[in-house]
């Protein structure tokens, strides 16, 4: 225990495997860039309170730049008593100045070290999905302006429904991306309190500027309660949360898009770039890039449930099971980095297949059309929706499309004065470009993005 943080207090070794299970060096030295930042920041706090002398500031300051040199390097070399990321920049801080590295403790707590650590480094982290994030929208919504002539059924429960623009399935993924876009921006404005300065619990007893901390760590304002600083993971909550819905967004696309790329619609095909063929079967090309998005959303959904297991039931302060938060933030930004950028390149990349969509086009999902044309000519809509249903069963039943229905036919059906005016050829490609001026559709662009 000789070289140990807490060596004065205890006899003896530490059993391995407690050591083995208590060490996270190997999760996070992850942050080791955000440690010596907020180390430097403290280190000037320090020697404005009057703790350091200038010496001993410059000598710290040299001793961290040297130690993130290594660390940017991959040359750093950790060792097995390094238990976690503080640890070890504090053992090579020592190892390259001497004693006064010991100064830069007094204190603080790696209760309220690891917490800035954590927010400094999901702070970086999401200005990076973000970023790519934005990236996909704008790619659905360039497409979307681009493809605007193209038209395809569109579905509910599976079923054809009602005849919709390319781009507007596209813009209804950008829509929902764009919500979880401004989630981030809303999560990335709570992070932003300054804890260091807490302590472990109580506060900090040596008049620290925590003023000057913020402003050296960027943050927007500093926390008010210690005891709340040091043990609050609401934003790791509200981070996972906002990454779930992200890729429960995510995920639907995908499975969309791999519905869509089946030879049963023929709709579009995915670029190889995102596709893997079969070790048996030459024929296949599987849309591996969408499925992989589509699981990775059951990660990411875990992460979320083992974090709130681990929060639940807490007492106040820090517990040693806060050290769980790390990983889930790690895994998730890491996911959510991944499938944005193969959805970008998956989304710019497909082909479609004009011809296909609109062979799938069928009168029968006109009739919605059909029942608002009579409420047009003065019917009621419950009695319409009655004739146009009416319409349909008929076809059905006779095997014929809606629009071949015969003058006798038509005869059969209540109301049948008012069915004589529906429009002739209803199958025809035109008359389905013309049932979307019926409806009030946002966000459809007619032109590219700037």
């Amino acid at each position: 225990l000789g070289d140990k943080m807490m060596a004065g207090r205890f006899v003896g070794s530490t059993d391995p495997i407690m050591e083995m299970l208590s060490a996270s060096i190997t999760v996070d030295q992850r942050l080791s860039e955000v440690d010596i930042q907020g180390s430097m920041a403290y280190a000037k706090a320090l020697e404005k309170a009057g703790i350091l002398s200038k010496t001993e500031l410059e000598k710290i300051l040299s001793g961290l730049e040297k130690i993130s040199e290594e660390w940017s390097k991959g040359v750093f070399g950790v060792i097995q008593t390094d238990e976690d990321i503080h640890t070890a920049n504090e053992r090579r801080l020592k190892e390259l100045i001497g004693d006064v590295a010991g100064k830069l403790h007094t204190g603080r707590s790696r209760n309220d070290q690891v917490v800035t650590d954590l927010k400094l480094f999901m702070k970086n982290s999401l200005s990076i999905i973000s970023t790519h994030l934005l990236q996909l929208i704008k790619t659905l919504v360039e497409r979307a302006a681009i493809e605007i002539d193209v038209i395809l059924p569109g579905y509910t429960h599976l079923q054809k429904a009602q005849p919709i623009r390319w781009s507007q399935f596209l813009l209804s993924h950008a829509v929902a991306l764009t919500r979880d876009s401004e989630r981030l921006g809303e999560i990335k404005k709570r992070i932003n309190v300054l804890p260091l300065g807490s302590g472990a619990l109580a506060g900090n007893p040596l008049e620290i500027d925590r003023e000057l901390l913020r402003s050296e760590l960027d943050f927007a304002s500093i926390s008010l309660n210690s005891m709340d600083a040091v043990s609050e993971r609401d934003f790791v909550v509200e981070f996972l949360s906002a990454a779930t819905l992200l890729m429960i967004h995510l995920s639907k696309m995908a499975e969309d898009l791999i519905i869509y790329s089946t030879s049963e619609f023929g709709f579009l095909t995915l670029s190889d770039a995102y596709s893997t063929g079969s070790s048996l079967m030459p024929q296949k090309k599987n849309p591996d890039s969408l499925e992989l998005i589509r699981s990775k959303a059951g990660r990411v959904f875990g992460r979320l449930a083992a974090i709130l297991m681990v929060l639940k039931g807490l007492p106040s302060t820090y517990n040693k099971d806060l050290q769980e938060d790390k990983e889930a933030v790690f895994d998730v930004v890491d996911t959510l980095n991944a499938v944005l950028q193969v959805a970008t390149g998956v989304i710019s990349t497909l082909q479609i297949n004009k011809e296909n969509m609109e062979k799938a086009l069928s009168p029968e999902i006109l009739s919605s059309d059909l029942a608002l044309y009579l409420v047009h000519k003065g019917m009621p809509f419950r009695q319409a929706h009655i004739a146009a249903g009416k319409a349909v069963h008929l076809a059905e039943t006779k095997g014929i499309t809606i629009n071949n229905l015969s003058l006798e036919d038509l005869k059969s059906i209540r109301f049948v004065a008012l069915l004589f005016h529906f429009p002739a050829q209803a199958g025809k490609i035109p008359l389905f470009k013309l049932s979307f001026p019926s409806f009030s559709t946002q966000f459809l662009p007619d032109r590219p993005c700037d």
